[in-house]
């Protein structure tokens, strides 16, 4: 409409400028698309949908694991045991170094409520029945 962009948010109508409006749309990319580092591990969201763990700083593709989206990091997680090591993480078809990337990507990351109890072997138990962190999504 003219010079305003309407937006519609969970039933409420904003109206935007063309400047809010591509301030905004920038912002959203931005989230959609966009790297967390942690102590030794990072995950991307990618714009195709897909989540990338990597070891922080590394730049090989040996040095990360693409999945589809962050749900099947998720799904993953919640079918692993109270208490696992990468061994566990390995019967999904992990291997190599990439299952002690990801056993420390979710140790790391908010979203998993879990942490490391052992460094040998590398072991995690979730801290709460289900596992999940207090976040409804992940950052």
């Amino acid at each position: 409409m003219g010079d305003r962009i309407r937006v519609e948010v969970d039933g409420v109508t904003h109206e935007l400028t063309r400047e809010q409006a591509t301030e905004l749309r920038g912002q959203i990319d931005d989230a959609l698309t966009s790297r967390r580092e942690f102590l030794h591990t990072a995950g991307e969201y990618r714009d195709d949908g897909a989540y990338v763990v990597s070891r922080r700083g590394a730049d090989s593709a040996g040095n990360s694991k693409v999945f589809e989206s962050f749900e099947q990091v998720r799904r993953l997680y919640e079918r692993l045991p109270t208490e696992f090591t990468a061994d566990a993480v390995s019967r999904s078809g992990i291997t190599g170094s990439r299952r002690h990337m990801l056993v420390r990507h979710y140790a790391e990351h908010p979203a998993f409520d879990c942490t490391i109890t052992r460094r040998s072997p590398l072991t995690v138990v979730k801290t709460t029945a289900d596992g999940t962190g207090d976040e409804a999504t992940a950052d």
